[in-house]
């Protein structure tokens, strides 16, 4: 239902009414409505209750089981968005002069410090606004690298088949051609494809570690040294930085840049869209074209740097510096955990995972890669079921929100058929996991015995299953007004 089918006419909540003639006076004639807009006429309570419903349907972490892989949607405490939201911290003004916010830039100089010292970079920037941003800055700052040596001939970024999409995206978007890397058969990125890959036209290389497979690359600084000899340069995609946080380091690794999800592993709700925080992490060969504003201390003063203290820079990538409240929640985050707490969720989520992976093979379910340990998430294949069975990965995907649970990431990595990528995260007890087997084997078991409760679902929902081709083609979210809106 939406809210239009509870409109009567002439029930409108007059006190909630601040509209005046005289809030026109400053709208031109010829833009102002010659009829009033079509608006649902409900009481004030029946506006409450209609949107508190709607909220009520919502999946969310605070409300079910939330097991999406790569994308880290745990529980962030709520005591980080009360304190970024310190009247201090939302009084300030973005281009207000720097010594009226010495506070919050203390903040972000700390929080710089402490991402340098978890990820072993150099230095830090928080102005990438986003993951997909942070990744533009980091082969960005590759180019500019290459060209500032008159390394023009590089024009091939390499990356595994197993990668997130945005890392292709982001390549061409930076003017690179995109050569893609197989992985082997057990998960690795296979070293004599890479081996053969690289060359004098190898700009760098973009790796998630551990991957979307779930599991670490056991040759990782075999990989940097063999693309750092052939003159390339290593981009790490955080995305997965929930597995070895305070545990291992990109820049120990040999990665020359970083970017981090900060609304995935460093206290924002993710979801939705947004909002997000994407910095970067440099290694001293791409420190001179780090993104601005970064910042910076001179004596007991913090302040901007901006092209005049960076005047290689790659530039900036947003108006101000970076999404400030989504930057504060990660320095209070930070400081709550502190170094031990960091290493804390590195273990409880890779426990987890292991935890979870082993009781549905014990469940019966198939591993995509069952010689490997998980690190924070893995992937189990339906592809047994879809075949035998024809129950899919999508069905069992819709079947498990008529038990309580949002389904784990479907079909991706898409190198793994039928496939389910599930991250329980460290915030979720052994009850809620041992629940997700139950709920899991009581989907397998009707999908042998009456497969069409499983292709049918979901069947509690307040929508059933679409036609998603036709959904996709004939897409109509329109209204059907009873009233000509004018």
């Amino acid at each position: 239902m939406i809210i239009y089918e509870l409109a009567v006419k002439g029930r409108i909540n007059k006190a909630q009414n601040i509209s005046t003639t005289d809030t026109l006076n400053d709208i031109p004639q010829k833009l102002r409505r010659k009829k009033r807009a079509y608006l649902p006429e409900v009481s004030e309570l029946q506006a409450v209750r209609h949107y508190t419903q709607l909220s009520q349907k919502n999946f969310s972490i605070d409300t079910h089981f939330y097991p999406l892989g790569s994308c880290t949607m745990k529980y962030n405490p709520r005591a980080c968005n009360s304190l970024a939201m310190l009247p201090g911290f939302l009084a300030r003004h973005p281009q207000s002069d720097d010594s009226l916010g010495q506070g919050f830039l203390a903040c972000m100089h700390e929080l710089q410090d402490m991402l340098k010292e978890v990820t072993g970079m150099q230095a830090v920037s928080l102005a990438p606004m986003a993951g997909a941003q942070g990744e533009f800055a980091g082969i960005a700052m590759i180019r500019a690298y290459h060209d500032a040596r008159n390394d023009t001939a590089r024009n091939e970024i390499l990356i595994p088949d197993a990668a997130h999409g945005t890392n292709p995206a982001t390549a061409v978007m930076c003017g690179y051609r995109v050569k893609e890397i197989a992985t082997d058969k057990n998960g690795d990125v296979d070293f004599d494809a890479l081996k053969a890959a690289v060359g004098p036209q190898t700009a760098g290389l973009m790796l998630t570690n551990p991957s979307t497979l779930g599991v670490f690359e056991r040759r990782i600084k075999e990989i940097a040294a063999l693309v750092h000899a052939a003159g390339g340069l290593l981009y790490y995609d955080g995305a997965n930085l929930n597995a070895i946080l305070g545990k291992v380091r990109p820049g120990d690794m040999g990665f020359d840049v970083i970017h981090m999800n900060l609304h995935k592993t460093f206290s924002t709700p993710h979801g939705g869209g947004g909002p997000g925080s994407g910095p970067v992490g440099v290694n001293e060969r791409l420190l001179p074209y780090l993104p601005i504003p970064v910042v910076g201390k001179k004596g007991d003063t913090y302040r901007i740097f901006d092209e005049h203290d960076i005047p290689q820079t790659m530039g900036r990538l947003s108006a101000f510096a970076g999404n400030a409240g989504i930057l504060l929640r990660a320095y209070i985050y930070a400081r709550m955990l502190g170094k031990e707490g960091m290493v804390r969720i590195a273990e409880y989520s890779t426990l987890n995972a292991n935890y979870l992976m082993k009781m549905l093979e014990q469940a019966g379910f198939e591993l995509a890669f069952s010689n490997r340990r998980a690190t924070h998430e893995f992937i189990v294949t339906l592809k047994k079921q879809a075949k035998e069975l024809n129950v899919t990965t999508l069905d069992f995907a819709k079947r498990l929100l008529d038990l309580g649970y949002h389904a784990p990431t479907t079909y991706f990595p898409l190198l793994v058929p039928e496939c389910l990528l599930i991250e329980p995260t460290e915030t979720e007890t052994k009850d809620v996991l041992d629940a997700f087997v139950a709920a899991m084997t009581t989907i397998k078991k009707e999908a042998e015995q009456n497969p069409d409760k499983v292709t049918q679902a979901p069947e509690t929902m307040p929508v059933r299953r679409l036609d998603e081709v036709r959904a996709a083609k004939q897409l109509d979210l329109r209204w059907p007004a009873k009233e000509n809106n004018a």
